[in-house]
């Protein structure tokens, strides 16, 4: 069984093709940094636009990485949400069309889903059930899953995500885009103890999160600073801790409420090497384990999209001849996969 993924949801135009013998087969992707770069973050209009050029030129390129036809293909899989709705639309619409072409099923993904199974791709592979934290530039969610499609929101951010917050911090220092990259590099200069930054919403009960007061702290604590190079590496070097100590004392409780000792990490914030460290730091502890993507299935990839859109295939799962896309779709609204 061999499925092409195309992931199309925001500012990355990801196609990967999964061989259900031999895995990933190809996997290419363009990333519209430089587009955005100047705006300071992601125009809506300009990731469609550039959508519309890359998606076909970057599905040639698979298949012939690939070494087949799209004859070839048993299903085409794509992101149908969450995302920028333009975005979303130019995926699904050269997904349709092509699946239609080849005369094979079309299968929509969710975004989420195909980060949160990444983790499959690698070896070894987690184990159904473990505690998913799935971080992003729109979303944290801590999710009890116990199989695809069997997923129970634990918590989830009350406001901006942890994603979110690195970004807007990040603008707040100066810093390049994307921000979250550019604070983590920026906080490796920095020195411990020198700024406390609070560990929002761990002194309560419950499993949700709120990152916007953090970034407030630190838009309060910049102004205050001298503004030298070193007083900003100090602040993004007390900001990044503070995120990765919440998200760790979540997990603990999660970890703890659950019963379970395996943590599946994912989405673009999980390539942070410090929050890696520290909830790495967390399983040893506990006497459990952590499982990531590899960071170039992190950020938004079409290898996940091919692979998720595998197991909902296998499922018996597939799309009719309309084309649809759900700028907001929560996780726990999927149906379970079949297993047989």
């Amino acid at each position: 069984m061999i499925i092409l993924g195309i992931e199309s949801s925001c500012d990355e135009t990801g196609v990967a093709i999964y061989d259900e013998n031999n895995g990933i087969i190809a996997n290419v992707l363009h990333s519209q940094i430089k587009i955005h770069a100047r705006y300071g973050g992601v125009v809506p209009e300009l990731a469609s636009r550039d959508h519309v050029r890359r998606t076909v030129p970057l599905v040639r390129e698979a298949l012939k990485i690939a070494g087949i036809e799209g004859q070839q293909l048993d299903a085409v899989a794509y992101t149908a949400g969450p995302g920028l709705i333009g975005a979303l639309l130019v995926g699904a619409s050269v997904a349709r069309a092509l699946a239609y072409a080849w005369n094979c099923p079309a299968v929509p993904v969710h975004h989420m889903e195909g980060h949160l199974l990444a983790p499959m791709l690698e070896d070894p592979a987690p184990e159904f059930p473990f505690v998913a934290l799935l971080i992003s530039g729109g979303h944290t969610q801590l999710i009890e899953v116990t199989g695809v499609g069997q997923y129970q929101l634990l918590g989830e951010s009350v406001d901006d995500a942890a994603g979110e917050a690195f970004d807007k911090t990040a603008k707040l220092l100066g810093l390049g885009y994307p921000g979250g990259p550019a604070l983590a590099d920026c906080a490796k200069k920095g020195r411990p103890d020198i700024y406390r930054f609070p560990r929002p919403m761990t002194n309560r009960p419950g499993l949700d999160f709120s990152f916007s007061g953090l970034k407030t702290f630190a838009a309060n604590t910049i102004r205050e600073s001298d503004a030298s190079e070193q007083a900003y590496a100090d602040i993004a070097h007390a900001f990044q801790e503070a995120v990765s100590d919440t998200l760790a004392i979540k997990c603990r409780r999660a970890i703890t409420q659950t019963g379970l000792t395996s943590l599946v990490v994912a989405g673009g914030v999980s390539a942070n090497t410090r929050i890696r460290q520290r909830l790495g730091e967390l399983l040893t502890d506990i006497g459990g384990k952590v499982y990531y993507p590899r960071p170039a299935y992190c950020t938004d990839n079409g290898a996940m999209i091919a692979y998720a859109g595998y197991l909902r295939f296998k499922a018996g799962e597939t799309s009719d001849l309309s084309i649809q896309a759900r700028p907001r779709w929560p996780l726990t609204e999927l149906n379970a996969a079949r297993s047989d």
